[in-house]
């Protein structure tokens, strides 16, 4: 077999936690030279733990399709896409959906729970098959063919359709686990069907679950068919998080505001303080911040859904809890008042800033708790 350029997407923690994205990155280089990079969000951290960062691409944020769309425009001979889902139900529902969001059916080769008894090989092209069975052989994966996936996908009852509102399915939902939308807990599961109802981008209703009416607030208007939904932990492994040292000797210190959207957390990696809004943003924010030694002042209204299984936060980090319900409109005071609307200010002592914040919250929400 003549040497292949191989292009390889890793997504979600998992697959790095495990320690198989670095063994079946080494494994394909006898098939050829090899270049990595991440596609989706939550992998990022796992990446930096696993001091992988010099072989997988974590330099720009990008969807699992758009990172395969670029390998492809590359003109990479086979891409891989190597991933851990929570079942093989969810990680083939995944594979289907990045391959049909991608551009120009790429040579696409999926990798599916290694490690596990029902670990699999995905060849998305037919041309590509053997290849794949090649692999499956030496991996000990099973070979599943795109045509089972789909079967298994379809077979089910289709969603309850509601007139004039978009209907989509979960695929391997279980019961009592978070329900994201493009990184935001929108409900919990009650149920193995779970199907979510928007209408005019706006989700109504979480068939087979309770739905969050707060998180959907924060959501706002989506695009559903193409919305990114996971169900349970965002990363549910024990690890050894590391710490990036760095000197911040300064005169002046940056002070970054993040409201709901802490999967964007990376770009404030320099920073000196951040400013965080909600349970769950405040402790994923506070966990990837943690690896740059950065402390938070997290808003707060004990709304939590415990989105990672265990979550760090650095040294000097302040919790300030406030009333139920109310961290939103606490934390748009903050950010007009203290930032005057501006994702990131410049400041001259941090004591003097964390003074003020306080007294505009006590301004508005004076029974507060800090933790």
């Amino acid at each position: 077999m003549d040497s292949l350029k191989i292009g390889v997407v890793v997504h979600g923690p998992q697959i790095v936690d495990s320690g198989h994205a670095q063994k079946f990155i080494d494994f394909l280089e006898e098939y050829g030279g090899v270049k990595a990079r991440l596609g989706g969000t939550m992998g990022r951290t796992a990446v930096i733990d696993a001091h992988l960062e010099d072989k997988i691409d974590i330099s720009k944020k990008l969807f699992p399709s758009q990172s395969v769309d670029i390998f492809h425009q590359e003109k990479y001979d086979v891409i891989f896409l190597i991933n851990y889902g929570k079942s093989s139900v969810t990680g083939h529902a995944f594979g289907y959906k990045v391959y049909n969001n991608c551009q120009d059916q790429p040579p696409l080769i999926q990798m599916e729970r290694p490690g596990e008894a029902d670990g699999s090989v995905v060849a998305w092209r037919s041309d590509l098959e053997e290849l794949a069975r090649d692999i499956s052989i030496k991996r000990g994966l099973v070979l599943v063919s795109p045509d089972e996936i789909k079967e298994a996908l379809f077979k089910e009852e289709p969603c309850q359709e509601v007139s004039g509102a978009v209907c989509r399915k979960i695929a391997g939902a279980s019961p009592s686990e978070n329900i994201f939308v493009n990184g935001i807990v929108i409900g919990k599961s009650n149920s193995s069907k779970v199907s979510i109802l928007a209408e005019n981008g706006i989700i109504t209703d979480l068939i087979g679950g309770d739905l969050k009416q707060h998180g959907v607030e924060k959501l706002g208007k989506i695009n559903l068919e193409k919305a990114i939904i996971k169900t349970g932990l965002l990363r549910k492994s024990q690890v050894n998080p590391r710490i990036i040292r760095s000197n911040k000797s300064k005169h002046k210190f940056t002070v970054a505001f993040v409201n709901h959207a802490a999967e964007d957390i990376y770009k404030f990696k320099n920073v000196d303080l951040v400013v965080t809004v909600g349970d769950d943003t405040t402790l994923v924010a506070a966990d990837i911040l943690y690896r740059f030694n950065i402390p938070v002042i997290g808003i707060t209204d004990g709304d939590l859904d415990k989105v990672v299984e265990e979550g760090f936060k650095t040294k000097d980090s302040l919790i300030i809890e406030v009333n139920a319900g109310r961290d939103d409109f606490v934390g748009r005071e903050v950010f007009l008042k203290l930032f005057n609307n501006q994702e990131t200010i410049e400041i001259e002592n941090l004591e003097n800033f964390k003074s003020k914040l306080l007294q505009i919250i006590n301004e508005v929400n004076s029974n507060y708790k800090l933790k």
